[in-house]
């Protein structure tokens, strides 16, 4: 009696910790990896970033199925992403502001996480000249590693006006970046969340060595901003 007792509590304990994971995913914290070169030298190829869901008002539920599953292509569909019709989205502590670094789903594809800088908001104009972005004919100023790519010239950006409750945003690395100059502003109902830290980095250029070899260890615990 006594170990069917403990095997009990053991697997109590075990979905206990999955149900909490889940509620913290969900509401709270998410992984998110960074994927292309969009926000070098800021953030690089293989940075792992927690995000903060909450701060912008976590939307409920997103996705049912299978736990864990949900980024991973299976050739048996393991659950389905529910229409923003039928999503419950909690109020927000705060809105994305300039500067901030901000994911958010592509306005063109939805079912893909972006992550840029938020240049401007709502009501505000931007423009692009020489280089410079301007916000309300004031030089938006640059990130710490902002990036350009030697040799390569982009067409200046005309003035538009940012509509309420959409986001004005951009990569660091400005040449080589699909942002808002591309596909346009991002509404408040695609923001996701803001990158706290970096909690692991590895540099996947590195082929032949061990995955200890890969681990970027001077970024790890970096904030991100």
């Amino acid at each position: 009696m006594k170990a069917t007792s403990k095997r009990i509590e053991t697997v109590q304990a075990i979905l206990i910790a999955i149900f909490a994971a889940l509620i913290l995913r969900q509401f709270v914290i998410a992984a998110y990896k960074i994927p292309t070169s969009s926000m070098e030298d800021t953030l690089l190829v293989g940075d792992f970033l927690l995000v903060n869901k909450f701060v912008y008002g976590a939307r409920f539920p997103e996705w049912i199925g299978l736990p864990f599953t949900e980024d991973k292509d299976w050739i048996i569909p393991t659950g389905i992403h529910l229409p923003r019709s039928l999503q419950f989205r909690f109020p927000a502590i705060t809105l994305p502001r300039q500067h901030d670094i901000v994911v958010f789903k592509a306005p063109r594809s939805p079912q893909l996480d972006f992550i840029k800088r938020c240049v401007a908001v709502g009501g505000q104009i931007v423009r692009v000249e020489d280089r410079t972005v301007y916000v309300d004919d004031k030089p938006f100023s640059d990130p710490p590693m902002l990036k350009f790519q030697p040799g390569i010239i982009r067409r200046d950006f005309d003035s538009i006006l940012i509509e309420k409750e959409h986001y004005f945003m951009m990569g660091d690395n400005r040449d080589n970046s699909s942002d808002s100059r591309e596909w346009g502003t991002v509404p408040r109902e695609n923001i996701v969340g803001k990158p706290l830290i970096i909690y692991l980095s590895l540099n996947d250029k590195i082929s032949e060595r061990s995955l200890f070899d890969k681990i970027r260890w001077e970024r790890l615990g970096m904030v991100v901003r």
